[in-house]
């Protein structure tokens, strides 16, 4: 293969991360925004949504960066455009970190029990992040606690509707996705 060519691939192969970063963008703040339930608990109510699913999804399948910028831009997104403006800063970090570090273990691990331990991360990193961005916003170390059990349920849920499928996903983008030539 030729330079010109080499170089044409992967442009080609930057367009198709940059476009599948996107639609995982796109589908966090979807299903943050579109498939959730408010709650009448905690300090300003409470939100259990199903963002995470495409975040761990796009994290587990195409790696840390995608998952990073998908978690964190996909549900900041949704923070600035529902009326949860204070917390878009706080949402980047915490679940661009989330959406990072499962794709961090997901790129060097594989199998159902890797995944899982992801999530387990995905979730000591949720509950520590919010609860310290509460302690900020709040100014007080109690009326956060009550905040961790809605976060629990939010990954638990995603856990359990993620973890089953994304092996096979995974097996699926290896076959047909991006990174495949066609021709």
């Amino acid at each position: 293969m030729n330079q010109s060519t080499q170089t044409a691939v992967r442009e080609t192969n930057h367009i198709k991360s940059l476009t599948l970063t996107a639609v995982f963008i796109a589908l966090t703040y979807v299903f943050t925004a579109f498939v959730n339930i408010r709650l009448p608990i905690a300090a300003n109510g409470g939100l259990i949504h199903l963002g995470n699913v495409p975040l761990f999804i796009g994290a587990m399948i195409f790696g840390k960066r995608t998952g990073a910028i998908a978690g964190g831009v996909g549900m900041a997104m949704f923070d600035l455009l529902s009326g949860w403006t204070a917390w878009a800063p706080f949402t980047l970090v915490i679940v661009g970190l989330m959406g990072f570090t499962v794709g961090l273990i997901a790129e060097k691990h594989r199998g159902l029990g890797w995944y899982a331990l992801a999530v387990i991360v995905a979730c000591v990193i949720k509950v520590a992040g919010y609860y310290l961005a509460e302690v900020i916003l709040y100014g007080n170390w109690l009326t956060p606690a009550g905040s961790i059990p809605g976060n629990l349920v939010q990954i638990g849920t995603a856990a359990v509707l993620t973890l089953p499928i994304v092996g096979r996903l995974r097996t699926a983008a290896e076959k047909f996705g991006p990174g495949r030539r066609t021709c």
